[in-house]
């Protein structure tokens, strides 16, 4: 036989088992169940979590790369669910208090800091001493443990999206250093100093929206006006979305007092300077 009417030899080898073609299958419908049970645990989960949590986590989703406004989300108000507002004000107080005793000089200074849930919000003081504590006696510069508590302060604040307050206080002595340079400015500078540092140290931009100084007008302990504790500097986080305050309210805080109907009262006569320190 010719070799072009040569047949070519064909060899068919057949496996054996139960591979076929459905030997995977069962991988791929065990990971859809894994799939289908974590996403029903993360339901559960979110069915059982607060409110604050959910909208976390809703506005994480809706802006996922944090470029909007509001810490979380860049819809309007969603990232104002965690806020502080007044029912968690204690809880807040709790947690500085716990923040702040972290620090290594916590201890000798714990009696000049003061916390008190207020009409304005949440008020942090930092009341002076004799010898001078969180400031330079006579100066508006901070003392080392000045800045460390400020500094703390100002990380732990600057996780909160309210608003922040800036008060300077005086007692009545009259500051003598300088002809120009009052109890007003040593009060608005000292108040100045704490906000640029807190600014550098963990607030977010514009989280403080007003700075104040009251000299001797706003005493601490009226009884005592030349009390160390009248020298103070508070920083009050106020209430996210709070209310208007009812007239007469925190009075004298730098606010405007309103008399009936919400009409500004008539503008009184200030005493002159002369007349304030005597």
């Amino acid at each position: 036989m010719s070799e072009q009417n040569t047949q070519p030899i064909i060899i068919i080898k057949k496996k054996g088992g139960h591979g076929g073609h459905h030997g995977g299958a069962w991988k791929v419908a065990y990971a859809d169940f894994v799939t289908a049970m974590m996403a029903l645990f993360i339901v559960l989960w979110l069915l059982s979590s607060s409110s604050q949590v959910k909208e976390a986590v809703s506005a994480y989703f809706n802006d996922p790369s944090g470029t909007g406004k509001e810490r979380g989300s860049s819809s309007v108000g969603a990232g104002e669910a965690l806020a502080v507002k007044k029912d968690d004000m204690p809880n807040l107080k709790e947690k500085l208090e716990q923040a702040l005793k972290q620090s290594p000089n916590f201890e000798k200074l714990k009696d000049n800091v003061q916390m008190s849930v207020t009409g304005d919000g949440l008020r942090v003081e930092l009341l002076e001493s004799e010898t001078g504590m969180f400031f330079q006696s006579g100066s508006p510069a901070p003392s080392d443990t000045g800045k460390e508590l400020i500094v703390k302060l100002a990380e732990e604040l600057g996780q909160l999206p309210n608003d922040l307050l800036i008060e300077g206080h005086t007692d009545a002595r009259p500051f003598g250093a300088k002809a120009d340079y009052t109890n007003w400015e040593l009060s608005t500078d000292r108040a100045n100093a704490a906000r640029r540092l807190m600014e550098t140290s963990g607030l977010r931009h514009g989280q403080i929206v007003q700075v104040r100084g009251f000299a001797d007008h706003n005493l601490r302990d009226p009884n005592a006006p030349d009390a160390a504790s009248n020298r103070r500097v508070s920083v009050i986080v106020k209430y996210q979305n709070a209310p208007p305050a009812p007239a007469g309210e925190e009075k004298g805080r730098g606010g405007e007092e309103h008399g009936e109907k919400g009409k500004p009262e008539a503008p009184k006569a200030e005493p002159t300077k002369e007349a304030e320190r005597h």
